[in-house]
């Protein structure tokens, strides 16, 4: 998608570190090609992606589209594991905005060659401080893409964002999560039952009694649900969510 680029203008007349350049492209289609050292300024979290989710017959990956509650709309992924892991993205009370395919990288090797790769994800946390993430199983990373990836954790690690190269998360948290997720919409939160919740587990209590206090369970849980994904309550997803975990006061206010 980022094709012919654009130099930023107003950015650093002064050489990139290291070879290090990045190009992006913003919501409205303008592109843009500049050094590494002015890339802290930009906010990659509301950028276009700069790769197309391709679909076709036969392919061994399935991309899709991920509405996200941070970003208040669709973020692609270009694999189940990426979905699972915008999804942990997502669900992260720190994290405010996310982008996937944010931008290229560009560099040169010790032998001159060029080099460039996109990560899949950026996400924004609320102190100001950034994470990239590259999304690959163990197992599937051959010589030449690790090389890739030690290059953006140089980049990343020069203008101080946090690089992760992540695998298979765990089984356990992603059921949760991807259960929970179910209810991430606003629409979920429905009063006067959420402040009945937000009272009936100010103190930690069983799940489904604490719902059952407040009335029809299958009025209930979806808002209980809901107030779990926001963090308003909160709930360990290390273990399996069953009727009887715990649940008590979250760490985020009301929505």
């Amino acid at each position: 998608m980022v094709h012919a680029l654009k130099v930023l203008s107003g950015g650093s007349a002064g050489p990139p570190i290291e070879g290090f350049e990045v190009a992006y492209a913003d919501r409205d289609g303008s592109e843009f090609r500049l050094p590494l050292v002015d890339a802290w300024a930009v906010r990659f979290e509301d950028v276009a992606p700069v790769r197309a989710f391709k679909s076709y017959k036969g392919q061994r990956h399935l991309p899709g589209l991920w509405w996200s509650a941070t970003a208040g709309g669709h973020v692609g992924y270009e694999s189940w594991l990426e979905r699972d892991h915008v999804m942990l993205l997502d669900f992260d009370p720190s994290v405010v905005g996310i982008s996937s395919q944010p931008f290229w990288l560009f560099w040169r090797s010790e032998a001159g060659k060029a080099v460039s790769h996109a990560p899949d994800y950026f996400a924004r946390r609320d102190d100001g401080t950034a994470v990239v993430v590259d999304c690959r199983p163990a197992d599937r990373r051959k010589p030449r893409d690790v090389v890739k990836f030690e290059a953006t954790r140089r980049a990343c690690t020069q203008v101080g964002w946090e690089f992760r190269l992540v695998g298979a998360p765990d089984v356990i948290v992603v059921r949760n999560v991807r259960w929970l997720a179910g209810y991430r919409h606003p629409r979920h939160r429905l009063e006067p039952v959420a402040s009945e919740l937000l009272a009936a587990f100010a103190e930690p209590r069983p799940l489904l009694d604490g719902a059952a206090s407040v009335g029809d369970e299958i009025a209930v849980l979806p808002v209980l649900f809901h107030l779990l994904w926001t963090h308003e309550l909160a709930v360990d997803v290390s273990v399996p969510l069953h009727t009887e975990a715990a649940v008590s006061a979250g760490v985020t206010g009301g929505c």
